[in-house]
C-alpha cells in the first residue's frame, strides 16, 4: 500500500484532491461540481487585546495540516495558513471571525479562500467558507460550503505591554464543501 502522502491527489478541499479520485486515481472531471468533507488540526499563536470598553480583539494566524475524508479515512491532503481576527464582546462572550486561508498542496498548487464565522467565546463559531481562487492545478476555483471552528482559547498569558497572549489548538471542519474546477 502506497504513503498516503504520495497517493494521486486530485482535487482537494482545502488544498488537494476530492475523496473519490483520492482513492480511484483518475482525472479529475473538468468545470464539474464536486462535494468534499475536510478537516485541519491547527495551532495559532496570537494576540488578544481589549480594543473597548467591553470588546476584545484576537489577532493570529492558524496553520496546520488539511485532511480529506475518503472511503478509506482521513488522508493528508496539504497545509493550512490563515491570518484571523476575531472581535468578542466581553459581557456577552459572543464573538464574530474572519479569515483569509491558503491551502497548499503538495505539488505546490495552492488553493485560497475566506472564513466568516459567528458563535461565542471559549466554545467556537459556525459560517461559511467561499474559495476565491488559486494557482497550478486550482487555478480558476471556485466554491463555498459552511464550516465550523473549535478551539482550546483557555491558554492565556500577560504580556509586558499589557496585552494577551494565546496560544490556542482547534479544528476547523467542512462538512460540505462544494468546489468546481474550470
Amino acid at each position: 500500500m502506497a504513503d498516503s502522502r504520495s497517493a494521486p491527489m486530485r482535487l482537494v478541499l482545502a488544498a488537494t484532491a476530492g475523496a473519490a479520485l483520492l482513492s480511484a486515481g483518475a482525472a479529475p472531471a473538468r468545470a464539474e461540481e464536486q462535494t468534499v468533507k475536510a478537516f485541519s488540526v491547527w495551532q495559532v499563536a496570537g494576540q488578544l487585546v481589549q480594543t473597548g470598553e467591553k470588546q476584545a480583539t484576537f489577532t493570529g494566524v492558524l496553520a496546520g495540516p488539511v485532511y480529506v475524508e475518503t472511503d478509506r479515512g482521513p488522508v493528508l491532503a496539504g497545509a493550512l495558513s490563515c491570518p484571523a481576527s476575531v472581535d468578542i464582546q466581553l459581557d456577552s462572550g459572543r464573538q464574530q471571525a474572519t479569515a483569509r486561508c491558503a491551502f497548499q498542496a503538495g505539488d505546490d498548487s495552492r488553493l485560497y479562500g475566506e472564513l466568516t464565522c459567528q458563535g461565542m467565546h471559549l466554545i467556537g463559531c459556525d459560517g461559511a467558507f467561499a474559495i476565491s481562487g488559486g494557482t497550478g492545478r486550482f487555478a480558476g476555483a471556485q466554491g463555498d460550503g459552511p464550516v465550523m471552528v473549535r478551539g482550546d482559547f483557555r491558554r492565556v498569558a500577560l504580556r509586558a505591554d499589557g496585552s494577551l497572549e494565546e496560544s490556542v489548538a482547534g479544528i476547523i471542519y467542512w462538512p460540505a464543501l462544494r468546489y468546481t474546477l474550470p
